[in-house]
């Protein structure tokens, strides 16, 4: 099996993420972090030639207007015709019919290798019944079925990867549910988290082979959550910073012994 971080680390991958404004910088941070290029362009003119320069893209629709829109296409457009990793993350895409209507398109025109959303988010685009709350969607009372049965559905409807985080992440090729039962309620306290994963997806997804896309995401979330649980006791401010920290420090033998330890006190 690849090693993706020890690839990532060597590597160096450029990826391009059209941002949400409010978290880019955050998001930044986190890929820089481990070892990733990032760009976040924002003029649809120059669409097609960043995306000739970046190994993987996210879209992320947390800050979507006209012009985002047009670049979103553009960029989708570029990233599916020279074949590179493509992920969406579609925040808060129950909050409006605008939103709504613009992920729609997407996920109608361009081929995604990978959708990352909250339980809301992706329980809105499987087409089941959610009590959805901005972007920070979920329910006490839910079960394991209920869970794998929304990741799945919206793998097999888009044909991609899903990641739907949570308190448990679970990850679908619309066959196989993989789960990690990582998550801390620290992630809850920073916004752009998620909006982090997404594009760190897209990073592990540009040193992977088409059929190893599964397993990349998954390592992508255990990744994330480990290193998110390894500064569980900071504080919020502190919390951010310690997980820039783990994301610099972390390897593959880190995650495989982290993994180790949390099952052995689980």
């Amino acid at each position: 099996m690849t090693d993706f971080i020890t690839e990532l680390k060597a590597t160096n991958p450029i990826v391009m993420t059209v941002a949400n404004t409010i978290t880019s910088g955050d998001v930044a941070n986190g890929l820089n972090a481990i070892g990733v290029s990032p760009i976040m362009p924002s003029a649809p003119e120059e669409a097609e030639a960043m995306v000739n320069i970046a190994q993987g893209v996210t879209i992320n629709v947390g800050s979507i207007n006209q012009e985002q829109f047009r670049q979103s296409q553009l960029t989708c457009k570029a990233a599916n015709s020279q074949g590179k990793p493509l992920v969406l993350d579609p925040v808060a895409v129950a909050s409006s019919p605008y939103r709504s209507q613009v992920v729609d398109t997407l996920l109608r025109d361009y081929d995604f290798s990978a959708i990352r959303g909250n339980v809301g988010e992706i329980a809105f685009l499987a087409g089941v019944a959610w009590d959805t709350h901005g972007i920070d969607a979920g329910g006490d009372e839910v079960d394991f079925e209920q869970l794998t049965t929304i990741v799945k559905t919206c793998a097999q409807k888009y044909h991609t990867i899903v990641i739907m985080t949570g308190e448990i992440d679970y990850i679908s090729d619309g066959k196989t549910v993989k789960s990690v039962p990582y998550g801390t309620p620290a992630f809850a306290t920073h916004v752009g988290t998620g909006d982090l994963l997404s594009s760190l997806v897209a990073a592990f997804l540009t040193v992977a082979s088409t059929d190893e896309y599964l397993e990349a995401a998954y390592q992508a979330a255990l990744t994330f959550a480990l290193c998110g649980q390894k500064v569980n006791d900071k504080l919020p401010g502190q919390w951010f910073n310690g997980l820039l920290n783990e994301l610099y420090l972390v390897s593959n033998d880190k995650i495989n012994h982290w993994e180790k330890e949390e099952l052995h006190h689980g």
